[in-house]
């Protein structure tokens, strides 16, 4: 089969998360086929007549028979996918790239960071995580977004906060008076977690910036660059490598990512126009 062809998937439905950010439920349209992602990986969304466009999964790997994504409204594409209702039709492609390194870091403490939008891909590795629990020491989950009322996955985090097994932390940059949580960027809540720098992996994805300083946090506490794992997802268009145009110096991001760890990538991070 061309991989440039999309299988046809049915919208069971479309969730507004914020005011600005949405989730897509897809179910496949032939039967009761099953499909199977691993955490991080992507797909091709096609919406007929409008264009094609990179999203990550948002969904649990261990439940195959709905597919998931979480996206901002930010171009055409986007758009008019947002104005899609349950029973339309759209294409789907992959899934494509690299995974969280979740079976790599059995045994060790996990740090995961997140930044806005950037909490959908990494949702794949807490449902991985948390499916084996046991297997994990300590786990703290930092979360940072702009005010309130953009924070993703409100309920599930809810409900992570009130697990004794798992450190998790939310923060804003700007806040009302009702807000009683924290204020500040996503970084100054890394001090304040419990992990041992020998033994944690981490996973960051979220703007660019904010990855930077989380790793700079990261590593002032210890932890190596061979433990820092980032997704770098963006400027993508075919996601096989064939278009070139997610080429990040000798690496393809749709390809060889969009999961890297640091120490491959860190001498092309934070470069302009790379």
């Amino acid at each position: 089969m061309d991989p440039m062809i999309p299988t046809q998937y049915k919208i069971q439905r479309v969730k507004k998360e914020t005011q600005d950010v949405f989730t897509v439920e897809l179910i496949p349209t032939e039967g009761e086929r099953k499909f199977s992602f691993g955490a991080g990986q992507f797909n091709m969304l096609y919406i007929f007549g409008t264009g094609e466009i990179p999203i990550s999964i948002s969904g649990n790997p261990n439940k195959t028979g709905v597919l998931i994504h979480t996206t901002r409204t930010v171009g055409m594409v986007t758009k008019a996918m947002s104005k899609l209702k349950a029973g339309d039709t759209i294409g789907v492609r992959g899934p494509y790239g690299s995974t969280w390194p979740v079976k790599e870091a059995i045994g060790n403490d996990i740090v995961i960071i997140a930044g806005g939008i950037g909490l959908a891909p990494l949702r794949t590795a807490i449902y991985e995580i948390l499916r084996e629990r046991e297997s994990y020491g300590r786990i703290a989950i930092l979360y940072g977004t702009r005010t309130p009322d953009d924070i993703l996955f409100k309920r599930e985090l809810e409900k992570l906060k009130s697990r004794l097994d798992l450190d998790v932390q939310v923060t804003v940059d700007r806040a009302a008076r009702t807000w009683n949580g924290n204020v500040g960027v996503v970084t100054t809540l890394i001090p304040r977690v419990r992990f041992d720098p020998k033994n944690t992996t981490a996973m960051i994805c979220g703007p660019e910036i904010m990855m930077k300083y989380s790793i700079s946090e990261l590593m002032k506490s210890g932890l190596s660059a061979e433990k820092i794992f980032l997704s770098m997802e963006r400027n993508m268009k075919c996601g096989i490598g064939f278009c070139g145009h997610c080429q990040y110096g000798t690496e393809f991001i749709c390809k060889d990512g969009p999961i890297f760890k640091y120490e491959r990538i860190k001498h092309l991070f934070g470069k302009r126009e790379i």
